[in-house]
């Protein structure tokens, strides 16, 4: 198998940067491009809590975690994967699984490498890194994650 291009799916979250080591050295190994991705979900796709949201206030919302999601990137990217030989970042709007299987696709990736499970949920395999490894064309690692999220 070879390996030219890796995506590291992460929500940011102290369990995700637990496959930064992995993806490091994969990286390093096959001197394979990193593609790194966080997701925005969209909140106007989910049911109003207390009535509807209006347009400005989400894109609001949306702007502040776009601005949050790109100094945390750069952050890890600048610090951690020092060993790639390319390195592109990314952050897409919408249902997390559907956009990393979208970028599968789009960027002809060879491997995705994610945690078990990201920033919620206290089972050992989370829902995202699920429809991931049903659904994905390429291998999937995923990385276990011991103890509570």
């Amino acid at each position: 198998m070879e390996i030219k291009k890796i995506l590291w799916p992460t929500d940011l979250s102290g369990n995700a940067g637990k496959a930064q080591g992995a993806v490091d050295s994969l990286a390093e190994k096959y001197q394979a491009e990193v593609h790194v991705l966080y997701v925005m979900e969209d909140p106007a796709i989910h049911e109003p809590w207390y009535g509807d949201f209006d347009r400005e206030h989400i894109e609001k919302i949306q702007a502040w975690e776009r601005e949050q999601a790109k100094k945390r990137l750069d952050e890890v990217c600048d610090k951690a994967l020092k060993g790639c030989s390319a390195l592109f970042k990314e952050i897409a709007l919408g249902d997390p699984a559907e956009e990393i299987l979208k970028v599968i696709e789009r960027e002809n990736v060879d491997l995705v490498v994610m945690t078990a499970r990201g920033r919620t949920g206290s089972f050992p395999f989370g829902s995202v890194t699920e429809k991931v490894v049903k659904n994905a064309s390429i291998p999937v690692l995923t990385i276990p994650i011991a103890g509570p999220a």
